[in-house]
């Protein structure tokens, strides 16, 4: 017999097999993690830029519905400056839109440090 081994062929002191109530905690994180997609995508995240001058709306998939500017903000001589504001605006809904993704996976995950 080789050394190491406890010669039932196991892993030496790994236990030897999978434990059944580990299977069932993935399971129910990957079911809980489909549903909080699920939730997370029909949510609605609203951003404002330039002192609220342009409002943006995205929603949980990461885009855009809807866009409102404000009349006052559209000078014709800085169309510049508008364009600037509305991707300031949209890039702060998306960012809000990913912040609430990833905390509301870590609750589910428990801080296993996966990827999400």
């Amino acid at each position: 017999m080789a050394k190491g081994y406890g010669g039932r062929g196991g892993m030496g002191g790994m236990g030897g097999g999978i434990n059944m109530n580990m299977i069932k905690q993935a399971q129910k994180m990957q079911q809980d993690m489909q549903k909080m997609q699920a939730e997370l995508e029909s949510r609605e995240y609203t951003a404002q830029a330039g002192g609220g001058m342009v409002s943006a709306v995205v929603n949980g998939k990461r885009e855009l519905l809807s866009l409102a500017i404000d009349p006052e903000a559209v000078d014709p001589e800085d169309v510049e400056l508008l364009q600037d504001t509305v991707v300031a605006a949209v890039n702060e809904a998306l960012r809000a839109a990913e912040s609430d993704a990833a905390s509301n996976m870590q609750q589910i995950t428990g801080g296993l440090g996966l990827p999400f």
